[in-house]
C-alpha cells in the first residue's frame, strides 16, 4: 500500500497475521530495496513466529533516489509511516528494523516510535576506512533493547557488544549479508521469539 508522508509517498508491503504476537516494521539501506534477502530472511522468521511484518520503501527510495538526504526528514517520515501501519496492530510489541542506513533510522526513532525493540541488520559503524567518523552514539541512545547482526568482514565495521544488548557477527559475511541469508534469519530467530513470547 502507499502511504503519504510530508516528506513524499512511501510504500508498505504488509504481511498479516491473526491475532499477531508482534509487529516488526523493516526498511532497507540507502541504495537498497525491501526485498535484500537478509531482510527476507527475517521475515520468512518473523512470520514463522506468529509475527506481522511490515516492509517499507522510504519516499527518497519509492521516488528512485539512492541518497537520504536529511536525517530529520527520514525520520519524520518513518515516524508517520510507523503510526499508520502501527494503528492496525493495536496491542502488539513493535519492533522496527532495517538494514544498513534503515538500522540507523530505526535505532535514532525507537523512542519516538515506543519501539520495544529494534533489529539492527549491518549497522554501518563508520563510513568504509573512516573508524573515526563514529556513528556508535545513534545505536547506544536507541533507549530500547537493541539486536545487532554484522558480517565480520563488513567495511563500515562491527559494533562491539558493549555498544547493543544483543551482537551477532557472521563469519565470512561482507555489507550485504547475502553469503547465507537463512543465517541472518537464524540469528534473529532466539530474539524474535522472546517478542512473541511476551
Amino acid at each position: 500500500m502507499e502511504v503519504v508522508t510530508a516528506h513524499g509517498p512511501a510504500e508498505v508491503a504488509l504481511d498479516e497475521t491473526a491475532g499477531p504476537a508482534f509487529l516488526l516494521v523493516l526498511t532497507h539501506g540507502s541504495n537498497g530495496s525491501v526485498d535484500a534477502p537478509d531482510l527476507l530472511a527475517v521475515r520468512e522468521t518473523a512470520l514463522g513466529l506468529g509475527g506481522a511484518v511490515a516492509r517499507v520503501t522510504q519516499p527518497f527510495r519509492y521516488a528512485g533516489r539512492r541518497a537520504p538526504g536529511s536525517p530529520a526528514k527520514q525520520d519524520e517520515a518513518w515516524l508517520e509511516i510507523v503510526g499508520l501501519v502501527r494503528g492496525r496492530f493495536a496491542d502488539v510489541p513493535l519492533v522496527q528494523g532495517g538494514r544498513s542506513n534503515g538500522a540507523r533510522v530505526a535505532c535514532r526513532t525507537a523512542a519516538a516510535a515506543g519501539a520495544a525493540g529494534v533489529l539492527a541488520l549491518a549497522f554501518p559503524l563508520h563510513p568504509p576506512g573512516r573508524p573515526e567518523k563514529t556513528r556508535v552514539g545513534e545505536l547506544r541512545a536507541a533507549g530500547v533493547e537493541v539486536l545487532v547482526v554484522n558480517g565480520d568482514r563488513d567495511p563500515f565495521g562491527v559494533p562491539d557488544e558493549a555498544d547493543a544488548a544483543h551482537v551477532v557477527v557472521l563469519a565470512g559475511e561482507r555489507h550485504d549479508l547475502n553469503k547465507d541469508p537463512a543465517a541472518v534469519g537464524r540469528a534473529a530467530e532466539p530474539w524474535l521469539r522472546t517478542w512473541a513470547a511476551r
